[in-house]
Formats: structure tokens, C-alpha cells, sequence
């Protein structure tokens, strides 16, 4: 229309024939920066609740994802009237193991592939603990009159192992839904509560995880928790 002033931010000048035939007037360089801003932006607005999950998930982490280990809620005591035999044939309550921090695997005296593979982790996880490595006894409970073969006698000479009615231990000890008692590695607290469970059949990656855990429960408990077990009054 003549005589009015048409004030469009993206025409830079005057109609051109281009315009008349419907075609958009070509956008200034100021308004794509503009443009490109505001998507920027709506972009950031849309990322910034994701980066910042990602980073509280991966890099300051919940309490409660610490763990490797699952914590047993409630803690179970140590039953008193569960007798143990040695394999020198002794015979002596499993409560007398109270008073050190014990990593325990369960299994049958036959020993399969599962059994020698934990003890190797119990032992090899003890012996990372440095001058923490005497607060940690490794125990082994088996839970049949299998006879240990010769084979691993060298290996045990560190370890406490001891033959267990196997209902018995069922009645303390629980595997996770869908797993088998001898399948876990078990720590138990020196005031005889077990207290975790490791998952699985667990391999070098798995034990170098449950191996933090142990190393931050000994930390939290160094000054109540002293290496060597107290030896019973003897009459």
C-alpha cells in the first residue's frame, strides 16, 4: 500500500520482485547468530538435568551405591550352638571365631572349581590388606565329610577351615534369590554379626571391588577393632 512504512525485522530494504513472487527476503546475518543463540540455549536448558544425573551417578555417587557388597539387614549373630570340627578332628563352637573380621566361603570338602577359586580370592584379598591382613581371617566351612584333597593342604596354611552341619549353617548363612550357598563370599564383623554378601562367583574384577569394601569397613572400625583374637579364659 502506498505511503505506509512496513517495519520487518528479516527485510533489509525495500520489496524487491523477488518478494512479489512469494519468495522469503533472504535473513541478515544478525538475526541467524539470533536464531542460532535460542537453540543453543534450548538445547543446553534440555542437556543440563541429564549432565548433571550422569555426573551425580558416575562422579559424586549416592551413599547407598558404595557398596559392592550387599549389607545384610538385619545382621545376623553368629549362632552359639554351632558346632565345628577341625580337620585334626577337634570339635569346637563356631562362636569361638569371634574377634577378628572373617572372609568366609562355604562349600564341600571335594573342593570343584567355585571352591578353589574363592579360596584363592580370600587368600590373595587377605594378603592385599597389608599390615590390615592380620584383622581378616579366611574361612572355609564345609559342609560334608568329603575328604580335602592333598593338593590344596599347602595352600591352607593361612586358612581356617572347618566342618559344619550344613542345615545349620543354612539356618545363619542365606545365598542371594536364585544362587546356592557355596556360590558367595561372606564377611562376618568380630562381633560375629555377618554383615554382607558378595556377589556370586566372583572373578579378579569382582574380588578387587569387594576388596575396597573390606579396606573401608577396616578403616571405619580401627579404633575399635584390634588385630588377634582374645584367647577364652582357660580354667
Amino acid at each position: 500500500m502506498s505511503g505506509s512504512k512496513s517495519s520487518d525485522a528479516f527485510a533489509p530494504g525495500p520489496a524487491t520482485p523477488a518478494d512479489a513472487s512469494g519468495a522469503r527476503p533472504p535473513v541478515a546475518p544478525r538475526a541467524r547468530r539470533r536464531a542460532r543463540w535460542t537453540l543453543l540455549l534450548l538445547f543446553l536448558g534440555f542437556l543440563a538435568p541429564v549432565a548433571a544425573s550422569y555426573f551425580t551417578y558416575y562422579v559424586v555417587r549416592p551413599e547407598g551405591r558404595r557398596n559392592f557388597g550387599t549389607l545384610i539387614e538385619p545382621q545376623r549373630a553368629l549362632p552359639a550352638d554351632l558346632a565345628a570340627i577341625a580337620l585334626d578332628g577337634r570339635r569346637e563352637p563356631l562362636d569361638a571365631l569371634r574377634g577378628q573380621w572373617l572372609l568366609v566361603s562355604v562349600g564341600s570338602g571335594a573342593c570343584d572349581a567355585v571352591c578353589e577359586n574363592h579360596l584363592y580370592l580370600q587368600r590373595q584379598m587377605r594378603e592385599s590388606l597389608g599390615r590390615d591382613k592380620d584383622r581378616l581371617d579366611w574361612v572355609w566351612l564345609i559342609t560334608d565329610a568329603a575328604p580335602v584333597p592333598s593338593a590344596l593342604a599347602g595352600a591352607l596354611g593361612q586358612a581356617t577351615v572347618l566342618r559344619v552341619d550344613a542345615q545349620a549353617l543354612a539356618r545363619w548363612l542365606e545365598p542371594a534369590p536364585g544362587q546356592a550357598l557355596n556360590e558367595h563370599l561372606y564377611l562376618v564383623d568380630p562381633k560375629g554379626n555377618w554383615m554382607m554378601r558378595f556377589p556370586a562367583l566372583l572373578d579378579a574384577a569382582g574380588a578387587a571391588k569387594a576388596r575396597r569394601d573390606l579396606e573401608r569397613l577396616l578403616r571405619a572400625s580401627a579404633s575399635w577393632d584390634q588385630a588377634g583374637r582374645k584367647e577364652p579364659d582357660r580354667p
